[in-house]
């Protein structure tokens, strides 16, 4: 069991650093009453210090010495661990038990916050069950989920988890998807739909077929994905770890002066040997050098929870920096599902037309070209089998149906190869002005016919646009598209600036043109606007649960297929850049008051110790607010 599963579940107490320190302190403590009380004499006191300081100091205290060792830096452990030598020096036991026992303390309960934070996320495996209902020769048999293999159907009988991924092939339910993409509601699933391991069942059973084992499912990637995200630093994070490499062995440096100060003038030695231990105490970075990390872990966790899975401290960081947001057309800020809605006739029948764009359109899996197949299948046409067909890049499609070479795509690409269409533009441009996809279907000879497609917006579509700019986020739509249709949508959206009868290349510009008004994010599908996404600050890809590539494809990747999300991920990433401000601000302030009280004299050694390690805790404790919207 690794140390976040042993953290998380079986809580503080048997976490040893935290345990260590609360034995250590309870002996200093009793040590301290007792003397207070005169029931026992400061000599005898001392062996319960000395019992305390090693058992609160030995773990944080061998981590400094490996620092040191290994890989030559003088960490903070080693200020601590040098600082509780010198009040030792100077009789000063309880100060360095106290010293022990609360840096042990605040060390114990940032790592223990830091390893929760990062192993919370992998307790979402808890949610898929161990054992699955494998159907095999008409029975049921109970066999371990991780056994199951692709191709496998097995029972899922209502309230119960699902053991891996998989299609529903016979049943209707709903799913709650909340553990995967972070979606409230339930979803509706039936035959052909995809259903991912540990989301739970609903009021009827599915049978499903597996397509990955147990080890490669959705839910293990994102954990995955997620662990190594924290293991990811921000530009802030890597300039904070190199500062402390710099400023620790400084502050070591300056004590030895004082150290060296107090040997060379024997009357005075305890007074300046004290002033190195409270330099030590109170220069340490302790607070400056955690702020950050943990504050990233719990945003990028807290973000998981809800379907936003972001794959780095670098990317959580550029969210709280967006001033641009570019979104594609289809699939982002519609549904993706378009429908024929117009057939016009320039030459032969409806059903030739229908029958060979369908021919040329069959195995691509573009919404335009899904849709023009399923409208023939709503006709009842079969289309035939077409050669030598392929994609021509953000344009259309080509192929040889009955012996002749056939185009289908936009207005444009005909335009280009010089075909003339003077007739049809009249009709092209009204349907353009609807805010249809106009495609045509013709030959070198000319165009035969006219297909009009729709698509629906996403009913939240306006809603997060209008978030989007209270939130001072300007807006652009980068399409393929042409710019009548383009121009409705956005007008319909109150999307800012439009882009349209982009090839994907043009997108790419486009998003370089956008980012010299700021940090700007590209929202797509993951897989066609990959360049752009790359191009861009950050890359969100929409409803990437189930889709590998659009996992891969990201920087960010909102699981569910909601467009809200996108507006959490920026709250997200604002709520957590303030926070780390904040802490950054803090540690620094607190430096500036501890060190000049402390080398003047203002503070005690004890005083010192608690003022540091609190605004440690403060730091974890505020930085821990990432997780939360």
């Amino acid at each position: 069991m690794s140390d976040e599963m042993h953290t998380t579940r079986e809580g503080w107490l048997n976490y040893p650093p935290l345990r260590n320190a609360l034995v250590a302190g309870l002996i200093a403590l009793t040590a301290f009453l007792l003397e207070t009380g005169s029931r026992i004499s400061h000599e005898t006191a001392r062996w319960f210090y000395w019992a305390a300081i090693p058992l609160g100091a030995y773990l944080w205290a061998w981590e400094g010495v490996e620092e040191l060792l290994r890989e030559r830096v003088v960490g903070i452990s080693m200020l601590m661990l040098a600082a509780a030598a010198g009040a030792g020096y100077l009789g000063m036991w309880d100060e360095a038990a106290a010293l022990v026992v609360l840096y042990g303390a605040a060390e114990g309960i940032e790592e223990y916050t830091f390893k929760k934070t990062r192993g919370a996320i992998r307790a979402l495996l808890d949610l898929a069950p161990k054992e699955a209902r494998l159907l095999r020769d008409g029975e049921t048999h109970s066999v371990p989920a991780e056994n199951l293999d692709v191709g496998d159907r097995f029972l899922v009988l209502p309230g119960e988890s699902v053991p891996t991924d998989g299609v529903v092939v016979e049943g209707e339910s709903t799913v709650d998807e909340a553990a995967v993409t972070g979606e409230a509601e339930p979803v509706e699933k039936s035959i052909g739909d995809k259903v991912f391991a540990a989301t739970i069942n609903g009021a009827a059973a599915l049978t499903v077929e597996a397509t990955k084992r147990f080890a490669d499912n959705t839910l293990s990637r994102i954990i995955d994905l997620v662990e190594n995200a924290q293991e990811q630093k921000g530009r802030a994070q890597e300039w904070m770890e190199r500062f402390g490499r710099r400023y620790s062995p400084l502050v070591l440096l300056t004590a030895l002066v004082l150290l060296i100060v107090g040997i060379a003038n024997a009357a005075e030695r305890a007074y300046w040997i004290e002033k190195a231990v409270i330099l030590l105490v109170a220069a340490a970075p302790c607070a400056l050098v955690i702020s950050l990390p943990i504050t990233m872990a719990a945003g990028i966790s807290g973000s998981a929870k809800r379907g936003i899975l972001i794959k780095g401290g670098a990317h959580l960081e550029h969210l709280g920096t967006i001033r641009v947001i570019a979104f594609d057309k289809t699939g982002t800020l519609t549904h993706g599902r378009p429908r024929v809605t117009d057939v016009i006739l320039l030459d032969g029948t409806e059903s030739d037309l229908v029958r060979i764009a369908a021919a040329l359109e069959r195995y691509f899996t573009h919404p335009l070209a899904k849709a023009v197949v399923d409208y023939a299948a709503e006709k009842g046409i079969e289309p035939p089998e077409a050669d030598d067909t392929r994609a021509i890049l953000g344009s259309g499609v080509q192929g040889v149906v009955g012996g002749r070479l056939w185009k289908l795509g936009s207005p444009r690409m005909f335009e280009r190869m010089g075909i003339p269409m003077a007739s049809e533009r009249e009709r092209i441009e009204s349907l353009q002005s609807d805010g249809k996809t106009v495609i045509l279907l013709g030959s070198e000879e000319g165009v035969v016919g006219v297909l009009a497609l729709r698509d629906s917006l996403r009913e939240n579509a306006v809603a997060v646009i209008q978030e989007l700019h209270d939130l001072g986020i300007a807006t652009a739509m980068l399409t393929g598209d042409n710019p009548r249709t383009a121009e409705r949508v956005a007008r319909e959206l109150g999307i800012d600036e439009v882009r349209a009868s982009l090839k994907p290349e043009d997108k790419v510009h486009a998003v370089q043109e956008l980012m010299k008004k700021g940090p700007t994010l590209m929202v797509g599908d993951g897989v066609n606007d990959a360049p752009a996404l790359a191009t861009a600050t950050c890359g969100v890809a929409m409803g990437a649960a189930g889709t590998d590539a659009a996992l891969e494809a990201a920087d960010i990747a909102l699981m569910a297929d909601d467009l809200a999300k996108l507006v959490e991920a920026m709250r997200i990433g604002r709520r957590a850049r303030i926070l780390s401000r904040q802490n950054i601000v803090f540690a620094i302030l607190v430096l500036l008051v501890l060190v000049p009280a402390g080398v003047s004299g203002l503070i005690s050694v004890a005083v010192a110790v608690l003022v540091h390690e609190s605004s440690e805790l403060l730091a974890v404790a505020n930085g821990l607010r990432a997780a939360r919207l």
